[in-house]
């Protein structure tokens, strides 16, 4: 009865110290993520000054794709506005690699030994992959401008307004770099045993799908900037398919 009663309490204390521990481990998971996203987010604000600093110039060179090179503000607050807005996307791109850095160091923890000497070396490819995305969208964007006026006339006059205009050219650098991503991903996958070259070739319909409504998703609200991000992320599947299969697995 003794043992008994010391055994059951022995478990019973067991089950607590997991328990607490279990909570503990909660805890610090989530103020771990807190931390990582305050770092990142003070990248972001460094960024974004040096972003404010330069903003004229990346504003001009922008405007680079339309006729004139100028477009119109419509409210007295508008030109401060688009100021910001440059300055935090801006602020983004050039925080990215310290923005994958925290996320890798909060996501590390939780991998076994193998699976980050996997990963780690897809770190820097996914930096080079997002500049890609960027220098990209950079290639489309006067293509898309170009498309997308050709549709004007006398009758129905492109005079651009500043704040949609930069919002579609910010929401174009960023969805093109952050698609680009996506292969990595992948590729990771593929390290650790999650997915395999069958399985992705076996997905295809499926991950079309996924990829037109994403891709429309992402990008701004016209057709060709849709078409163009749906086509180059099945490209890259494709190709990240291959080269899976390439590696044996």
């Amino acid at each position: 009865m003794t043992t008994d009663a010391v055994t059951g309490d022995s478990e019973v204390l067991t089950e607590s110290s997991e328990s607490t521990g279990a909570v503990m481990s909660l805890v610090e998971h989530l103020s771990e993520l807190r931390n990582r996203l305050i770092k990142a987010g003070l990248a972001v604000g460094i960024g974004s000054v040096v972003g404010f600093y330069f903003n004229r110039q990346i504003r001009d060179v922008l405007l680079l794709p339309l006729p004139g090179h100028a477009v119109q503000v419509l409210n007295p607050g508008d030109a401060f506005s688009i100021t910001v807005r440059i300055a935090v996307v801006t602020g983004v791109i050039l925080a990215m690699p310290v923005i994958l850095y925290q996320a890798w160091a909060f996501v590390a923890p939780g991998l076994t030994p193998r699976e980050r000497r996997a990963v780690v070396p897809w770190i820097p490819v996914a930096l080079v992959f997002f500049a890609l995305g960027i220098a990209l969208a950079w290639f489309v964007l006067p293509v898309a401008v170009s498309f997308l006026l050709s549709f004007t006339d006398a009758s129905l006059r492109a005079n651009l307004a500043a704040g949609p205009y930069f919002d579609f050219v910010g929401m174009m650098f960023l969805a093109f770099g952050l698609a680009m991503q996506y292969p990595i991903v992948l590729f990771a996958l593929a390290r650790i045993g999650v997915v395999t070259s069958a399985k992705l070739r076996s997905w295809r319909r499926y991950v079309l799908l996924a990829i037109v409504i994403v891709g429309t998703a992402l990008t701004p609200p016209d057709a060709f900037s849709d078409i163009v991000m749906s086509a180059v992320l099945y490209l890259l599947y494709e190709v990240t398919t291959f080269v899976i299969a390439r590696t044996g697995r």
